[in-house]
């Protein structure tokens, strides 16, 4: 039997919010924390060198907006993140999933990571991921600059379709830089209305 891939860390948990200021300014008093980024939808909180270890979703604001991707829409937690050691392995871990008929619902290039997104048969939803920057200095530059402003959800794409770029060559490198021209994910657009 072949061994199972597993991620190498716990990365981060993303939670919906009414109170999303009180609840901002909470984490960031309890665990010392510093905002990584902040809008009126999203903030990213972080408390070590990591980009980010807490991420709250404003529902005051996506609420009825993304009903399609979060039914539930009440607080709590929205997912948990798991970290892979490279795209490569992440890519290798979607293959194994899939033979066994376990299919991401969502596959997003966020700019900081690239990241597959699963749900188990209760709902509960986690992100699987790597990192696209080789150090969190790169990262957090990337979340400060106008490319992550521009876009803090990310673009969607098809795993099949990067496995089969590297398999031609392309390399990991290349495919984890988020271009600024490519789409904005569609659930981005839905958060703008």
């Amino acid at each position: 039997m072949a061994s199972i891939i597993r991620p190498k860390t716990f990365a981060h948990v993303v939670y919906r919010t009414y109170r999303f200021q009180e609840m901002l300014d909470w984490y960031v008093k309890v665990f010392g924390g510093k905002i990584q980024y902040q809008n009126p939808v999203i903030a990213f909180v972080t408390y070590d060198e990591e980009h980010h270890r807490v991420a709250l979703l404003n529902l005051a604001i996506v609420k009825g907006e993304s009903q399609a991707r979060t039914p539930r829409g009440q607080p709590g937690m929205d997912h948990v993140a798991y970290g892979y050691r490279s795209l490569r392995e992440l890519l290798d871990k979607y293959l194994e999933l899939k033979a066994i008929g376990v299919l991401p619902y969502w596959c997003i290039h966020h700019g900081i990571t690239v990241s597959l997104y699963y749900a188990d048969p209760d709902g509960n939803q986690m992100e699987f991921q790597t990192d696209s920057y080789t150090s969190n200095e790169d990262a957090n530059a990337f979340m400060y600059g106008p490319g992550f402003a521009e876009n803090p959800i990310g673009v969607e794409f098809d795993p099949d379709e990067m496995l089969e770029r590297l398999r031609r060559g392309e390399s990991e490198a290349s495919l984890l830089l988020r271009t600024q021209h490519l789409p904005v994910s569609e659930i981005r657009g839905s958060m703008q209305s």
